[in-house]
């Protein structure tokens, strides 16, 4: 196998691609979470084939290079000191730091009331905020999903495990071996947000990439997808 690489202009735009070749018999295009496009050619094919490949499927590939791009999350710095605000469920709640008998954390009035036994600590505070997300998430992300799930169950496929944990690149993702992988910061997000990641991950259990076919389910379950993803955008810059 061998490689080489190349790009094609469409308008403005300028879409770089990375080309291995091997023993195979079509083209093929892959676009990755990090944007990067491959394409998979058989051995002795032309550049000119390739680029032709590319340009045919450009908006295709740009339309995915988006959508990776909006699932990255994009979370402000934050320092963790009262007064600051933080979200939960797509609304913003201001931190209210306390001294107490315990380390807690509670949503109370519109506030996270942080309860401290040492003096104030960001490290700490931030800790016992990221636990506290946790553990909603865990409640919060199954009630999603039970409620998502029941479209999904006439294609006859097992009920994906859910699995929670912290991301850098990506909102959820769907295993071939059946685990749904949520992202523990989009418990920040609106429900409705929340919805239409778990209903985008489980579109893939009919249609692993993101094809036409793909889009075409998904607009079936969730009309307003586009719509919510917006929103996903937006409540997390």
């Amino acid at each position: 196998m061998n490689h080489s690489s190349g790009a094609v202009n469409y308008g403005k735009e300028q879409v770089y691609f990375s080309v291995l070749y091997s023993a195979r018999k079509t083209l093929g295009i892959e676009v990755h979470p990090d944007g990067n496009v491959l394409v998979k050619a058989p051995v002795g094919t032309e550049p000119e084939e390739i680029h032709q490949k590319v340009f045919k499927h450009v908006r295709w590939i740009l339309r995915q290079q988006q959508y990776f791009r909006q699932f990255d999350p994009r979370t402000p710095g934050r320092q963790f000191v009262g007064g600051e605000t933080h979200l939960y469920l797509g609304r913003q709640y201001r931190l209210k730091i306390i001294n107490g008998s315990q380390d807690s954390v509670k949503l109370i009035r519109g506030y996270f009331r942080v309860e401290l036994k040492s003096p104030p600590c960001s490290d700490r505070i931030k800790y016992l905020l990221d636990r506290w997300y946790a553990e909603k998430a865990a409640n919060k992300f199954k009630e999603n999903f039970d409620r998502c799930w029941p479209y999904f169950e006439k294609f006859n496929q097992m009920k994906p495990r859910l699995h929670i944990r912290c991301m850098r690149k990506r909102w959820g993702s769907l295993s071939k071996n059946g685990l749904l992988t949520l992202n523990t910061d989009l418990i920040r997000a609106p429900v409705a947000c929340i919805e239409y990641v778990i209903t985008h991950e489980l579109c893939h259990i009919q249609f692993h990439n993101h094809s036409s076919d793909f889009y075409r389910l998904l607009e079936k379950v969730m009309p307003d997808w586009e719509k919510r993803k917006h929103r996903l955008e937006l409540a997390l810059v």
